[in-house]
């Protein structure tokens, strides 16, 4: 085994991910770094389904709660914190993996996108904020169709940015066929990665997303949210953090009535695992596992190379 292999786990919502990627590194000797763009940020636990500690196994996990939900928390501060999560975990002899549903984080951290330095444009934001948030999708898509798979196209503040740097820089560069960046070990080891993906049919996912959607209203979640706009969360901060905290935010303010507002964060939901599994589709080197037992198998013939 190379001292800088790397297991990177993904999969859409509800997959089972979280719980595969506990399982592999305790067989594996493996720490867990996520990449989810809402378990970033403190307090929000229960819409963005983070691991309990009880889940956790006492495996650590990394970059999870590293963020105020005041502030956006950006791909290239993510990419900066998991590197440097990546350098200690293989430091100390053991194996990084990586687990998450948001592609774009991975593939930054992994050096697979170009994470562009694009300053604001006041002229142009001021434009596109006349637009439809339908239109603000239409354009992207037509600028950038893969940044347009993986975003939510709901979020018009992450739309007119992604425009922004569509109009100044062109499409995004694609997944590439090697690793850019900088290696990870002191010696100049390449990254060794190594990619499974939970794959389930429609009708199993679609079931798991309604059960654990209804687990979560269980745990507290309308409570959750009113807590984060108490404690000084703008109606406005609530919905860009999309899905749950969008709809919730909707049904408190009394735009949506509770069916309403059950109905529309469950297409959201379906519709969020349809984009990631496009995010994916792709990318040839992911590894599509049914259960555990193939992915233990599959990693284990990897990490013996």
């Amino acid at each position: 085994m190379l001292a800088s292999s790397i297991i990177v786990v993904v999969g859409p919502t509800s997959s089972g991910k979280s719980a595969l990627a506990v399982r592999l590194a305790k067989k594996f000797n493996g720490e867990i770094i996520s990449a989810d763009s809402r378990q970033v940020y403190k307090g929000l636990d229960i819409g963005s389904g983070k691991i309990t500690k009880r889940e956790m196994r006492d495996i650590p996990h990394h970059l999870l709660d590293v963020a105020s939900p005041r502030r956006k928390f950006t791909v290239a501060q993510y990419q900066k914190f998991a590197r440097l999560a990546m350098q200690d975990i293989i430091s100390r002899g053991k194996v990084p993996i990586i687990c998450g549903g948001t592609g774009f984080y991975i593939d930054a951290l992994l050096g697979r996108v170009t994470i562009p330095s694009v300053s604001p444009n006041t002229k142009l934001r001021v434009k596109l904020e006349k637009l439809s948030t339908e239109k603000l999708g239409e354009k992207l898509k037509i600028l950038d169709p893969k940044r347009f798979t993986d975003i939510d196209q709901n979020n018009r503040p992450r739309l007119i940015r992604a425009i922004e740097i569509a109009v100044v820089l062109g499409q995004v560069p694609p997944l590439t066929s090697g690793i850019k960046g900088r290696p990870l070990t002191p010696k100049g080891d390449p990254w060794n990665s190594f990619q499974i993906g939970i794959r389930l049919d429609q009708e199993k996912l679609r079931k798991n997303i309604h059960e654990r959607l209804l687990k979560r209203f269980r745990l507290g979640l309308i409570a959750e949210v009113k807590k984060l706009h108490q404690n000084g969360l703008s109606w406005k901060r609530l919905e860009a953090l999309g899905l749950e905290y969008r709809y919730i935010a909707r049904y408190l303010q009394n735009k949506l009535t509770e069916e309403e507002m059950l109905k529309q964060l469950k297409t959201a939901s379906w519709h969020y695992a349809k984009r990631q599994m496009t995010w994916w589709k792709h990318d040839k080197t992911i590894h599509w596992i049914k259960n555990y037992r193939e992915g233990e198998r599959l990693t284990r013939d990897f990490l013996k190379k």
